[in-house]
Parts: structure tokens; sequence; C-alpha cells
């Protein structure tokens, strides 16, 4: 028996199978069946568009057989039953289900007088016109859901709490900081749309079976920045509740806080790889940018000697090799700073950057973006990102970047800048942020003091370095006057 049809279309398939015998169930014999009863639904729906029952079944008494699958006919009277807001198939919704997908019926019926455009049309039902919006909602519903509401919203208040605390005072970054401010504005903003009454009467602490369960770890983190990876998904997980049962209470709500949800995502990111960076280039001071052409020794012996004066990073920069050449030399170079066990990035180029096996690639701000960079390295490798004012700054924090490079500062013996940034620009982004930043631009021993006194913690260098007799020595000064 099917689940969805009426008793009486379940007689009339049975009277038609009992009408075809042996010979086989076909259309004619299903309408037949239908139409047996002048009473029934099916009869009056065809008296209805102008048939004479008589002469109907004298016309398909005499028809030939028409094959028919049962699926598809039925498959047409659920359409039907749907168009006039039924759920059961009844036999007038069987019966137009075979008018439908038969011509061989309809040709049939039109040849009895039936008038088959009005039989087989959509009804017509009249709207009724009331005084105010009818509410079918049970008032229980709405104090469940708001009753969760009020739960999720105090879960998400409290885990943007824990992270701006984060932000503020364990990593003391501004962007982010400001970042987390915003959020919690605008969730607060969004929250007032929902009758604070309505959540209050809703709320039951004592009777809630949630507050007697825990677990063991709940009492347990190892870092600070574990607490910060929970309570972004504790946060995530509280509006993504909010916004389900807010649809009960207050479509307009749950839709806000879509977009904001998606928000968490990208704060999660920029929290979670900075948290990573600060602690892989923790002890990271001095950057080095190599180019061939532009040190006085080999390579290979201008990173040994840099190494053994403090540099810590080496970043390989040239523009005019040959992909092969690049390459080539790229792994030789990885080589040299695994044996030193310092860092090692490539410039701009993310693809030679992991064919080499490098620690990450930078970019400038005419390259690649972050996120395509990251499709090309992967999860692990660092990237790093010039910037030259503050709004780049904060595109870089959010874009996912390792670290930044700041500047330029200073006029360059190796490139010409055009137009610096100074050392405002360092006080600024010393100001902002304290995720790993590289003042670049002009460094040398002699101004060294100058970056620091503004702020610098790290620095990049190339003639400093590159072009010095005495590669270990120049190190050494400048790693000096930032630790000291």
């Amino acid at each position: 028996m099917l689940d969805d049809v009426s008793p009486a279309v379940e007689r009339a398939l049975d009277a038609a199978r009992r009408r075809a015998g042996e010979g086989g169930l076909d259309a004619v014999h299903i309408f037949l069946a239908l139409i047996e009863d002048d009473e029934s639904r099916a009869a009056q729906a065809v008296v209805a568009a102008g048939g004479r029952l008589a002469a109907v079944r004298q016309v398909l008494e005499a028809h030939a057989a028409v094959p028919f699958d049962l699926t598809t006919v039925l498959g047409g009277a659920r359409e039907v039953a749907g168009q006039r807001a039924e759920t059961t198939v009844t036999g007038e919704f069987l019966l137009l289900g075979l008018v439908q997908t038969s011509a061989p019926i309809r040709d049939s019926l039109a040849r009895a007088g039936v008038l088959v455009e009005k039989l087989t049309q959509p009804a017509d039902i009249p709207t009724v016109a009331l005084d105010e919006p009818l509410d079918l909602r049970d008032p229980a519903d709405d104090v469940a859901a708001a009753r969760v509401v009020d739960a999720n919203a105090n879960r998400a208040r409290e885990a943007l709490r824990v992270l701006d605390d984060y932000c503020r005072f364990v990593l003391d970054d501004a962007v982010l900081t400001e970042e987390m401010k915003i959020f919690r504005h605008r969730f607060a903003d969004l929250l007032a749309c929902m009758p604070a009454a309505t959540l209050y009467e809703a709320r039951d602490t004592l009777a809630d079976v949630g507050t007697a369960i825990s677990t063991t770890g709940e009492m347990a983190r190892e870092s600070p920045a574990e607490v910060a990876r929970i309570n972004f998904k504790r946060l995530q997980e509280a509006l993504r509740s909010l916004e389900e049962f807010g649809k009960v209470i207050a479509p307009d709500f749950a839709g806000g806080l879509e977009a904001i949800r998606y928000r968490t995502y990208t704060l999660e990111r920029a929290v979670g790889i900075g948290a990573d960076a600060r602690t892989r280039l923790e002890t990271a001071k001095l950057y080095v940018l190599l180019t061939g052409s532009q040190c006085s020794a080999a390579l290979d012996w201008t990173i040994r000697e840099a190494a053994d004066g403090g540099a810590d990073v080496f970043q390989l920069r040239e523009k005019s090799l040959s992909d092969r050449d690049l390459l080539e030399r790229a792994r030789n170079v990885r080589r040299w700073t695994r044996e030193t066990q310092t860092l090692f990035i490539v410039n701009d180029r993310p693809d030679i950057a992991r064919l080499a096996e490098a620690d990450g690639v930078h970019l400038g701000q005419d390259d690649m973006s972050v996120k395509d960079a990251r499709r090309i390295l992967g999860a692990g490798p660092l990237i790093g990102v010039s910037t030259h004012n503050a709004d780049q700054v904060r595109k870089a924090i959010l874009d996912g970047a390792s670290y930044i490079g700041v500047g330029p500062t200073f006029a360059s013996t190796t490139k010409d800048f055009g137009e610096l940034a100074g050392l405002d620009f360092v006080r600024e982004a010393a100001a902002l942020t304290t995720l790993p930043a590289f003042v670049i631009g002009g460094m040398n021993a002699s101004n060294i003091g100058q970056a620091v006194a503004a702020g610098a913690k790290r620095v990049a260098v190339t003639a400093a370095v590159c072009q010095a007799d005495e590669p270990a020595a120049a190190a050494r000064a400048i790693r000096s006057a930032l630790d000291h």
C-alpha cells in the first residue's frame, strides 16, 4: 500500500485489476474504476467539467487499451495535489494525473463532451482577507527558541571578551584588538534587534540541565594561544546556534549573524597565523636580502659569515635570473641555510619557494595575494608582505601574513625606492601590531639606532652585510644594536 494515497484510490486500483483480468492493467481500466461511483470525487470532477458520466463510460468502454506507467501517473497526481495544497492523492487527483499523462484519454474525453482544459486547470482558491496577520506559531516554541538565543548570546559575548583580552593583553596587538572591538559592537547592534524582555523571560538558569554537566578538559588550558583557539570555536558555535534559532523569532537578526560569523573565520586565521609566526620568529631579528650580483663574495661564504654574526633569516632576491637558474640558486641557498640553521625565504616566487623547499616567500604589494601564495605553498611556510602605510599593515594582518616588511625607511644603495615611508611609518607600525615586522630600506650600523629608537625590533639589510669586507662583523654590529 502506498503511504500517500487515499483508500478510495486503493479500491479503484483493485477494481481496475479485476476489470482487466489477465489482459493487463491499462489507463482505461483505472479511469472507469474511478468514475464507477457517480458520487465519487473523480466522477464529480468529470461532471463539473461538462461531461455526462454515461457518455464518458460509453466512449471509454469502446476504447482500445492505453498502456501506462503507474509511477508516472502517480507523479502527475501528486503534482496536481501539491497545486491544490493537498498531501494525499485522492481519486480526483489520480484521475487528473491520468488525464495529464495520457493523450489518448484526453482525446476520448473531448469526444465525449468533457471540457478537458477546465478539468485540468488549477483550482481557484480565494484568498481570505484577515484583519490581522495570522500567527500559527506555538508560544511554547517561541519561548524555547528565545531560551536558546539568550544562552548563546551570552556565550558569544563571553567568548568575544576572552578574545578581546587575548589580542589586547597577550598579543598586545592594536589592529587585532580594534577588530575585536568592532566585532563586539556589530554583535551588540544585532542583539539590540531582539527584544531584551523576551530573552530575560525565557531564561531559566536554575532549571538548565547543562549547568551540571562538565568534562575534565574544560578545566585545563595549556597556553594563552589555546585559550584563544577554544574561544574562537565557542564563538562560532554560539553564532551558528543563534543564527538557526534566531530564525524562529526574528529572521532579520539571523541574516545579520551569518555575515559576522564568516568574519570570525578571518579573525581566527589572522590570530592563529600571527601567534604561530610570533613563536617561529621570536628570536629572528636580522634578515639579510641576497642578490648574487650585489654581494662582494660568494653567496655560500656570505651566508655562513652573516649567520656567524647573528643573521637569522636569508631572502634570495634575484630579478634577472631565468627560472632554471633561479631554482638552481634557490636549492643551493636552501642547502647553505640548513647548514647554518637559519631560515630561507624566496622573494616574489611561491612556486620556486616550494620547489626549493624554502621556509617561505616574501610578497610585494604588486605581487600575488597571500591567499594565492598559500594555495601554492600549502600550510606551514611563512608568507611575508611588504607594507608602506598603515592600511597595508592592517590588510596584511587580516589576509594572514606571517610577518611584514616595514619601509622603505632610508635611502638605499642597492634599490631606488622613489618615495620613503621613513621613521614615522616605523613608529606607526610598531604601535599598530606585534606581528613580526622587519624594518627595511637603507638599514646599516650607522642608522640602526634611529630605527630602534622609533620602535624597530627587527631589520632587513642588504648592502650593510652583503657588501661588507667582513659580513660576520657587520651582522654582529647590527644585531648588537637590536639586542640592546
